[in-house]
């Protein structure tokens, strides 16, 4: 079968001798054969927990997977029919791991197919093994196998449905009704173009999933698992499609994109911001250290003006700017008005919360500031601290970004200096970290324009 790992497991035949007669008689050897192999079972291993770090899972105290992120499916794994003890371990910041799942024994069969799915939350502490098992056997020729499972753990009971693209739900018949954990056992369809829509269990018009058009190829044996939406749009959940070798993330086919505009240009007053020429701005009166909410926009490409506040003067005109499905970004209006240099630039930021560590992103939209190294430490002593990010470069074109970071949660200080010197440009600021929070800050120039710089705080630090 495409797709299968085999793991083996030494097998000891046991030779039995044994003589006949007395000391002077010929011996006759007999050899008793040895026991058949064990049957082999098969094993499939999903990352559903949307709050989780990447994972190691280990057999019988041994790695058989490591790194596993979230959303991702191991490929079918080939082991001897046995009893399997299975541990799941969250990767943490500082590389230590956690056990979140077991160590639990796990009685394997031969000639069956398990798929192990780690399921719940992380954070209020209702993570746990979903495991389930059919026959192994071979995909009908012509059809495609498929097997929706419930592992969203805050959306209610749903009706699924696999239809033609297009097809009149008021007239169609839910394939399952599945509740969290639940699946619908495997069905075989001919191998074509399907479309995927979740419904309130009972409400065939309130959808709150579609795929849009999917394809089920001949001989395909997949496993569709219904996630925590970590990506954008209003749909609660997306989809995991293992086909036995890997997986993919599938999202809402209306998920869009989310974007923000974030006011970092110092000299700049405040500014209507208009979208493809609209007659009315869609974001008015922006003033310097502020920023939108998340706004939510069909993938596409897009032409962008920005005006001083009340339509004019005109200061950036018909900026384009392509969207694709599920981007997230902040789009900083940076650089200075005064010298010519405002434009605007794009920074992809974080939509996934992962409970066991907090992620930070510092961004370096700071004109005057130059070249900047930023530390990130317990205290504000830096006499022997290295930085955790040196040499940033301020580049109007495309925003320096340090990426996120992930730290244990905790209290940290953060100082951002002028490259190869101690001497503090911003800060030191004392955070709270804590596990499960995103927090963006953005060095700038001082208001007016100049130094000193100063930190635009946005995400979760916008509570602190």
């Amino acid at each position: 079968m495409n797709g299968i790992t085999k793991l083996s497991i030494p097998a000891l035949a046991v030779l039995m001798l044994a003589a006949c007669g007395s000391d002077n008689d010929d011996q006759a050897v007999v050899i008793e054969p040895p026991p058949p192999p064990p049957a082999s079972t098969y094993v499939r291993i999903h990352h559903s927990v949307a709050d989780a770090p990447d994972v190691n899972v280990l057999l019988d105290g041994d790695a058989a997977l490591e790194g596993v992120p979230f959303g991702a499916s191991s490929g079918v794994i080939e082991l001897s029919a046995a009893t399997y003890s299975i541990q799941v371990d969250g990767i943490l910041p500082d590389a230590n791991t956690a056990t979140v799942i077991g160590p639990a024994d796990v009685e394997l069969s031969g000639d069956m197919r398990y798929e192990v799915f780690a399921v719940g939350k992380v954070g209020d502490g209702s993570i746990a093994p979903l495991i389930f098992a059919n026959d192994f056997s071979a995909v009908t020729e012509g059809n495609a196998r498929v097997e929706v499972v419930h592992a969203a753990p805050d959306a209610p009971p749903v009706d699924i449905y696999v239809t033609a693209p297009g097809a009149d739900l008021s007239v169609e018949s839910a394939v399952t009704t599945l509740s969290f954990t639940d699946n619908s056992g495997q069905v075989e369809v001919p191998a074509g173009d399907y479309q995927v829509r979740i419904t309130v269990a009972g409400e065939p018009a309130t959808v709150v999933y579609d795929s849009g058009t999917l394809e089920f190829a001949d001989g395909a044996d997949l496993v569709v698992a219904a996630v925590t939406n970590t990506m954008t749009g209003a749909s609660p959940v997306m989809l995991q499609v293992a086909d036995g070798e890997t997986a993919v993330l599938v999202p809402d086919v209306a998920a869009g994109a989310e974007i923000r505009v974030v006011h970092a240009s110092a000299d700049a007053p405040a500014v209507d911001v208009t979208v493809n020429n609209a007659a009315e701005p869609a974001i008015a009166g922006l003033e310097f250290l502020q920023a939108t909410g998340f706004i939510n926009l069909p993938a596409a490409d897009y032409q962008i003006d920005v005006a001083a506040a009340g339509g004019t003067p005109v200061v950036l005109d018909d900026v384009p700017l392509s969207l694709m499905t599920n981007d997230q970004l902040s789009v900083y209006a940076v650089g200075a008005l005064g010298d010519s240099s405002l434009t605007l630039a794009a920074v992809t930021d974080m939509q996934r919360r992962v409970a066991t560590e907090a992620q930070i992103q510092l961004v370096h939209a700071s004109p005057s500031a130059g070249n900047v190294d930023i530390y990130v430490t317990t205290t504000d002593d830096l006499s022997n601290a290295t930085p955790a990010f040196a040499d940033i470069p301020f580049n109007a074109e495309a925003l320096v970004s340090t990426g996120y970071v992930s730290l244990l949660p905790g209290d940290y200080v953060v100082t951002v200096t002028a490259t190869g010197t101690t001497t503090a440009a911003i800060g030191p600021i004392s955070l709270s970290l804590e596990g499960g929070g995103i927090y963006t800050a953005a060095a700038v120039d001082a208001t007016g324009g100049g130094l000193p710089p100063q930190l635009l705080l946005l995400d979760d630090l916008l509570v602190e």
